[in-house]
């Protein structure tokens, strides 16, 4: 059997999110960091979304994700917050929860999001930010918390636990930690 070495994959740090909330430059893009932060959704699950799939009563949405499979995600305060100062601020009646910044107001393309990301990282000094990053960190995070794998599985939309545990590659550090909390 051929071994391939499996990488770890770069995640978002904390400080490189604080840095790139501090360079948004409306609303908006915050409250679509935020989002993508704390959902872990894909961009096209994103773009897809419209007002009426958000419970911010229960901090939830309802996604439509590959093949049409329904699922439900969260999201935290500060996604919350953010989206409810963007939508106030909206003065349009497209029913798209992310629209673009200038009339007609039409919605969000993922090209959009991938390029305004980009850039709210190139501002900011982060480099190689783009939507699924936020996904990869998200679930990453989840992971190294301690959160079982069959319900970071069941967030992230994968049919196959496989793919999920692409996630949880985890580099080295971690691993000492755990041994230093578990075994020593």
């Amino acid at each position: 059997k051929i071994k391939t070495n499996q990488q770890v994959k770069e995640v978002i740090t904390d400080e490189e999110i604080e840095k790139m909330r501090d360079q948004c430059c409306c609303k908006r893009d915050l409250a679509i960091l935020d989002f993508l932060y704390s959902t872990g959704i894909r961009v096209g699950e994103l773009v897809n979304l419209n007002i009426s799939d958000i419970n911010f009563e229960e901090r939830e949405c309802i996604v439509f994700g590959k093949g049409g499979k329904e699922r439900k995600v969260y999201f935290d305060a500060k996604a919350k917050i953010h989206l409810q100062n963007y939508l106030v601020d909206r003065i349009d009646g497209n029913p798209a929860l992310f629209v673009t910044l200038d009339a007609p107001y039409t919605r969000l393309k993922i090209s959009g999001v991938e390029t305004r990301m980009r850039e709210l990282g190139k501002r900011s000094l982060v480099n190689k930010i783009y939507p699924h990053k936020f996904r990869r960190t998200m679930a990453t995070r989840a992971i190294d918390k301690g959160m079982p794998i069959e319900q970071v599985q069941k967030i992230l939309g994968h049919s196959q636990i496989d793919t999920t545990m692409q996630y949880a590659i985890v580099n080295q550090s971690n691993v000492k930690n755990a041994h230093q909390k578990f075994i020593s």
